[in-house]
């Protein structure tokens, strides 16, 4: 831990970042000179693009980084609940949540052994079991031991273990990497439920915008540091529209300007060239000596070339500025979505399940048999708890699996399914390889290259390997093959399509699904999210051990 505490002087202020700045090993510099602090009691959310260096900044925090150059200072050690739990599968719960040696020492004393060792090591906590009990029924882990491997948990469970780390060492400054990442709608709501009724410090990064709604500020990681906003983040999106409002304005007013000095540089030149014109006219009938002529000639050119590199520099200068403006732009605003309509007409039966059921060693996914019917034109959230066999529907639906009971009536429709980590990309070619391999319309070159940069692909990545894609990359390289293919698919299947996004990414994700006029399934837990793309029915599956 190389937190500093801070002293009593400063009892108000939690957290105190002071100068600091890193340089990753690559030598790629992330952040320099980052300022900012953090008061206790404050529920606030560290927020940015990808890459900005959040994950990294909270690790600092939590000091498992050093910082090269700066000082991180706090009132409490905190404790860090990170993104990524892979690397906790060889430990126990118990090992995970780092109390398996106290644990050890109070069944030992318990049991007679009394050394002191196991004193020691115990410190007086003699709450630590009781505790370990209580935060376990609080987060809903039944069936979870202490002695449990983390690598025969889900996803969900693992992060309801961090979470339930929070009693267990009571903690008192709470940092979470993308906390709800892995839970259901029940995790999801317990998490809320805590985020609401603590009184501990907090501060995590999330793209949950139900979860940021439950915070009190924002700060905004980027390359030129922390901008703070006041308010949660439906507050901060307001501000953020209402300086991006102000950036398009100002652009407007910059290109007509540009436009105008333009059209006044060229009017000017043409009024010289008139000018030079007649007076060498002039000076010819007048049978002005050529060596004169020569000095008057010479004498005009100054003056103009003078009054040519005054426009010229105004010019310049308006478009440098509009230039700088124009980079400023949020990058939802430079993408064009396009996606064509479908050809169903609303109400047409694309599905229908009539007692449909599947097993899984002889035991039914279902409580219930399946009867429902899925019509073009419907927006569907399909819900349900973790195992509830959500993945399950959408194979039986897609025909990748055989019922084991009950029929499905399929129509024939253009389908395209989005699983989480955007495996419709082939790992195996370049961006641009991939783009053309959705190219039905036969699109010349320079038209997918266009429509690439568009979705932030510049010249520079199209050789870049599909495999070595972030998240947010696949997702944007995915949404802009859909809009290269000539046929718009009829059906649009998405699985968990937020995970592990940026809220710039699910911005521009929900912008491209508010368009797309065919039918929609998604799986998800993200509230905020299904509410903006205009879900207009649920189905909600309910697992046989449920």
């Amino acid at each position: 831990m190389n937190c500093l505490l801070l002293t009593s002087t400063t009892k108000e202020i939690m957290l105190i970042i002071d100068n600091i700045s890193y340089i990753h090993q690559d030598k790629e510099v992330l952040f320099t000179h980052l300022n900012f602090s953090l008061r206790q009691g404050a529920k606030a959310a560290l927020i940015g693009n990808n890459g900005a260096g959040k994950s990294t900044l909270l690790k600092l925090i939590a000091g498992l980084h050093t910082p090269n150059t700066g000082q991180i200072r706090s009132v409490e050690s905190p404790y860090y609940i990170p993104q990524i739990l892979d690397q906790y599968q060889d430990k126990t719960v118990a090992e995970a949540l780092q109390v398996a040696h106290k644990l050890h020492a109070f069944y030992e004393i318990l049991a007679g052994n009394a050394s002191e060792e196991h004193m020691l090591m115990l410190d007086d906590d003699w709450s630590l079991e009781e505790r370990c009990h209580d935060a376990f029924t609080r987060w809903d882990l039944k069936g979870v031991n202490l002695n449990d491997k983390m690598a025969t948990l889900s996803g969900g469970q693992k992060s309801r273990v961090f979470l339930a780390g929070i009693h267990i060492h009571q903690a008192k400054f709470i940092i979470m990497d993308e906390p709800s990442n892995h839970l259901d709608n029940q995790g999801r709501q317990l998490l809320y439920a805590y985020i609401e009724q603590t009184a501990a410090t907090l501060l995590i990064v999330s793209h949950d915008r139900t979860l940021l709604n439950l915070l009190d500020t924002m700060y905004e990681l980027s390359k030129e540091g922390i901008k703070t906003y006041g308010g949660n983040y439906d507050f901060y999106a307001e501000q953020k529209d209402a300086e991006r409002n102000a950036l398009g304005d100002h652009i407007q007013a910059m290109e007509k300007d540009l436009r105008k000095a333009k059209e006044k540089e060229r009017a000017v030149a043409e009024r010289q060239q008139k000018l030079d014109a007649r007076g060498k006219k002039k000076q010819e009938k007048a049978g002005v000596a050529r060596i004169m002529m020569n000095t008057l000639r010479n004498n005009a050119e100054n003056s103009s070339a003078k009054s040519k590199q005054v426009h010229s520099n105004k010019t310049n200068n308006i478009g440098e500025e509009l230039s700088s403006l124009r980079m400023q732009r949020a990058d939802i605003d430079k993408m064009k979505f396009g996606f064509e309509r479908t050809s169903l007409h609303q109400g047409k039966v694309l599905f229908e399940l009539t007692h449909v059921n599947h097993q899984y060693e002889a035991q039914a996914v279902w409580s219930d048999k399946l009867n429902l019917k899925i019509t073009s034109g419907e927006r569907i959230a399909l819900k349900g708890k973790n195992g509830s066999g959500k993945t399950t529907f959408i194979r039986l639906l897609l025909g990748a699996l055989t019922p084991a009971t009950g029929s499905i009536f399929r129509t024939a429709i253009e389908t395209v399914y989005i699983d989480q980590d955007y495996s419709l990309l082939n790992d195996a070619l370049s961006v641009y390889e991939q783009a053309e391999d959705f190219n039905d319309g036969a699109l010349q070159e320079h038209d997918i290259k266009i429509r690439l940069d568009r979705f932030l692909f510049n010249k520079e990545s199209w050789n870049k390997s599909v495999a070595a894609l972030s998240g947010g990359e696949r997702m944007r390289l995915a949404l802009c093959c859909l809009t290269i293919s000539n046929n718009a698919p009829e059906l649009l299947v998405l699985d968990e399509p937020t995970n592990n996004l940026d809220i710039q990414n699910i911005e521009i994700l929900t912008a491209a699904i508010q368009q797309y006029q065919g039918t929609l399934l998604v799986v998800s837990h993200d509230a905020y999210f299904l509410n903006q793309i205009a879900i207009t029915r649920e189905i909600e599956l309910v697992g046989s051990s449920s």
